[in-house]
């Protein structure tokens, strides 16, 4: 298999670009898109979420 060398671009260019699923980074001139969240981050993402929302709606 041949796998082509993406060229650079500069981060104007990138911020140009469309939104994608899942969000896309840019790192030293390439664009990699960012892997979904799955297990233990998901569980600690909920109750991070919970816990803010009680914290800042009983204040």
């Amino acid at each position: 298999m041949v796998q082509a060398i993406a060229k650079p671009i500069g981060l104007e260019e990138f911020l140009q670009l469309a939104e994608t699923k899942p969000a896309s980074k840019y790192i030293d001139g390439q664009i990699l898109q960012k892997p979904m969240p799955q297990g233990e981050h998901s569980v600690l993402q909920t109750e991070l979420s919970a816990f803010l929302n009680s914290a800042f709606l009983n204040s």
